[in-house]
């Protein structure tokens, strides 16, 4: 960066180097909890396409190439159901969680609905 003083002379400083917005992104996803509470805000985005890239965020962090080894998926195939175009099975999808530590879950939607008894 070039600044000029008041002198009418300038001076050449070099910045410090500004962390890029995926390094911001990624170094908090690799702690599990983190990892959980931004892939279910994508699954409330209720677009398969916004969880996708949320867990391709989640895995970048882990490294993908790392997470399929432990997750026992093929190299290829990880960063293939990762892709823009991926649509993971359900086996899949349970091994790529498994290996960063998490589950799959399903919950209600709302308080379930109690039957009143008839008398």
């Amino acid at each position: 960066m070039t600044i000029r003083k008041g002198n009418g002379r300038t001076q050449r400083i070099e910045a410090a180097p500004a962390k890029e917005w995926k390094e911001y992104l990624l170094d908090p996803l690799k702690d599990p909890r983190e990892a959980a509470e931004y892939l279910n805000a994508a699954l409330e985005d209720r677009d398969p396409a916004v969880f996708l890239l949320a867990l391709r965020h989640v895995a970048e962090a882990h490294g993908i190439g790392k997470l399929a080894g432990r997750s026992k998926l093929n190299r290829e195939h990880a960063y293939r159901i990762l892709s823009n175009r991926g649509n993971p099975q359900l086996s899949s999808l349970s091994a790529l969680l498994e290996a960063l530590d998490l589950r799959l879950a399903i919950e209600p939607k709302t308080t379930p609905f109690r039957r009143r008894r008839r008398l």
